[in-house]
């Protein structure tokens, strides 16, 4: 069955060290889902997503400018990221991993998503509601992304492991 994103109750964001010491968060504000899925089965489903990269924000205009020059994410040349699933194995419970291929300006790896599904329910206006969080954590050098400054004390500007979560909302689409 398709599902459709509802990107007002969803959210791509992630997290990344600063100068060792701190955490700098941010998030994608464009993005769109495909989701297939069964929910009472959700093994033989599939997702594929695309991220619009210009639409980072970390609260930070100049660093926002930073991330999507070329030293970063190249915005012009590379304008989305995908992920596109190619397996769901159930872990037990409502507990799911998620393989698929992460595709970053373009670089292509396999990336698996920890996946828990949060149940369905029937909206106001009657319409079936799924909602999913998913986790994973990637190098960023793994995807091109090289940049980056030595500390005089020892140590890099920005960490290498980003932490990806995702709150996903979507309605079942009526067939």
């Amino acid at each position: 069955m398709t599902w459709k994103l509802d990107t007002a109750h969803s959210a791509v964001e992630f997290s990344v060290r600063h100068m060792m010491v701190s955490t700098v968060k941010g998030n994608f504000k464009e993005f769109s889902v495909d989701l297939d899925l069964n929910p009472q089965d959700l093994a033989n489903s599939s997702a594929k997503a695309v991220i619009q990269v210009a639409s980072i924000d970390t609260r930070e205009p100049g660093r926002n400018g930073h991330l999507t020059s070329a030293d970063f994410f190249e915005v012009e040349k590379y304008p989305e990221i995908t992920y596109q699933s190619r397996n769901v194995k159930a872990l037990g419970g409502d507990r799911y991993q998620v393989e698929g291929d992460l595709t970053v300006k373009d670089v292509t790896r396999p990336v698996a998503l920890e996946v828990a599904f949060l149940g369905v329910q029937t909206s106001p206006q009657g319409a079936k509601v799924a909602g999913f969080e998913a986790s994973t954590k990637i190098s960023r050098k793994d995807f091109g992304l090289n940049w980056n400054v030595a500390l005089e004390t020892g140590g890099v500007l920005v960490g290498d492991e980003i932490k990806i979560s995702l709150d996903i909302e979507a309605n079942e689409v009526a067939a």
